[in-house]
């Protein structure tokens, strides 16, 4: 079950917010083997105030349209899944959206089985084989 976090400069209507996400979710399905139900987003505007970055770090010019992605996840992914879905993400937001992939930033967090519980005050997975 990711848990996916999307931060953005507000301003962008709730289509684009909805394709945001759906483009995240597919390339989650399609690169890091997630369930197609296993949906669970939390998309938040910020004022550019709310949001910083710095607009050059590691020599990769950002705008304004720069986003966050911080998705914590089952550990257990290879490295060659992640740059795929890195990519993906990328590629979508710029073949959909129009993003510059330089504006988009992608954290992913690892995590145990035993660190979720999806309701009833219970660990689902932790002594579950999924």
């Amino acid at each position: 079950m990711p848990l996916v976090r999307i931060d953005l400069i507000e301003g962008k209507s709730d289509g684009y917010r909805e394709q945001v996400g759906e483009i995240v979710h597919q390339a989650m399905v399609d690169c890091l083997n997630v369930p197609k139900d296993d949906r669970f987003q939390v998309i938040t505007e910020h004022s550019k105030k709310g949001l910083q970055f710095d607009p050059g770090y590691l020599g990769i010019r950002r705008s304004d349209d720069c986003i966050f992605l911080q998705i914590t996840l089952n550990r257990g992914r290879t490295t060659e899944m992640k740059q795929r879905f890195y990519r993906a993400v990328a590629d979508g937001l710029h073949q959909q959206l129009n993003m510059r992939r330089e504006d988009v930033l992608i954290s992913l967090v690892e995590v145990e089985k035993e660190d979720w519980s999806f309701g009833n005050g219970e660990a689902q997975y932790a002594n579950s084989p999924r």
